[in-house]
């Protein structure tokens, strides 16, 4: 990209009305919107910024503003956040992304765990220097989500029961099977410990992988509760299923029907 170049007054004062109404990101209805312009010449102008330094495009129709401190476009660092929110709505942060937000896991991971209902064609993307991993899922997905503010940008996050039923369903964006038992460990332990909600969404998710991976996980966490484990057994589908597709699974536990990894210790249960 082009260092930041020179940019006449009357452009300045466009580009700054367009950043003050647009917030963290612009696309180009909006930025047409503000100035009173068609559109195609609203985005040539927002090209020749951008080929200028004042803005990065994300992709066609999306930039963001440079800051004035920042030496070039390249230096921009944007809430990735925000820039999911915009880039793949409608969609929610989930996996490992949320349970970081909500404090269920040490671990750190530099890739964005997004859910959407949009058409992608690869699953990892990268923007600028943040990596997107990126999950499409049906409309009937679009639940459980709580809405957190990233300066004046609403963005939908997974809820605590979510996250966990979302990485039950695809353990890679949960960082493994590994990672999403110390995050449920770290669920059943939290104050937002909901098991009624946990098997509601269970249920909502119709993927009989999920209760299969649920109960395993809760037996091995030598969870107290009988009723518990086997109602989730009357949940059990056909088939077996593998606790993380990931990985070689040699061992089949017969009563949750689930293939796990031979050197997984046996629960206290047997």
């Amino acid at each position: 990209m082009s260092d930041v170049s020179g940019i006449n007054g009357a452009g300045r004062a466009e580009l700054a009305k367009i950043i003050r109404q647009s917030g963290a990101t612009i696309t180009v209805p909006e930025a047409a919107e503000v100035l009173r312009l068609p559109r195609l010449q609203t985005a040539q102008r927002m090209a020749r910024w951008a080929k200028q330094g004042w803005l990065t495009r994300v992709r066609r129709g999306l930039y963001l503003p440079v800051p004035l401190q920042a030496r070039s476009a390249d230096d921009v660092v944007e809430d990735p956040w925000v820039i999911a929110a915009r880039l793949f709505e409608p969609c929610y942060i989930s996996g490992w992304s949320a349970a970081e937000h909500w404090g269920l896991t040490e671990q750190i991971f530099r890739t964005v765990v997004v859910v959407t209902t949009r058409f992608i064609s690869k699953r990892t993307c990268k923007i600028q220097s943040t990596e997107f991993w990126v999950k499409r899922v049906t409309e009937r997905r679009l639940f459980g989500m709580k809405t957190v503010w990233r300066g004046k940008m609403p963005i939908r996050v997974a809820d605590s029961a979510k996250m966990v039923v979302d990485m039950l369903d695809d353990p890679a964006i949960g960082g493994g099977a590994r990672v999403v038992e110390d995050v449920l460990k770290a669920y059943l332990a939290s104050p937002s410990k909901d098991m009624e909600r946990l098997l509601d969404y269970a249920k909502r998710m119709r993927n009989g992988a999920v209760f299969k991976r649920l109960g395993y996980l809760l037996e091995r966490a030598d969870l107290n509760d009988r009723a518990l484990l086997d109602n989730i057994r009357t949940q059990l589908t056909w088939g077996n299923t593998k606790l993380d597709p990931a990985l070689p699974s040699a061992r089949l536990v017969t009563r949750w029907r689930l293939w796990v990894a031979a050197s997984r210790k046996q629960s206290s249960h047997g």
